[in-house]
């Protein structure tokens, strides 16, 4: 199952854009978060990582910093999905954590 994530900083934003994306990439099911800044929990986050399917689903983003706040916790959100066999997607970059070039490029980061 592709599994889908969007996060908007405020409450005035609109995630429609990310969501139409996420959508044409097949994903199935779509969590969200409203908000900022590093005490921001991001329970969207924390439920789509809690629910997908250890060897069998993807995690989807539009944009690679929808992810993360700073690179170290991208990078480590994205191994802790391959340690658990799911697959990770960016859209906007183009990247998969399915691809050598991608792999190569979380490494070299």
């Amino acid at each position: 199952m592709i599994i889908g994530y969007t996060r908007i900083s405020t409450p005035s934003q609109n995630d429609q854009l990310q969501r139409d994306a996420l959508e044409r990439a097949g994903a199935e099911r779509i969590f969200s978060d409203v908000g900022t800044g590093s005490s921001f929990e991001r329970p969207g986050l924390k439920a789509a990582l809690e629910f997908a399917r250890d060897s069998q689903d993807e995690v989807v983003v539009w944009k690679l910093d929808r992810l993360g706040r700073h690179v170290g916790e991208i990078i480590g959100t994205v191994d802790d999905l391959g340690r658990r066999g799911i697959g990770f997607r960016s859209l906007t970059e183009n990247l998969s954590a399915d691809t050598a070039s991608s792999r190569l490029l979380f490494t070299i980061v």
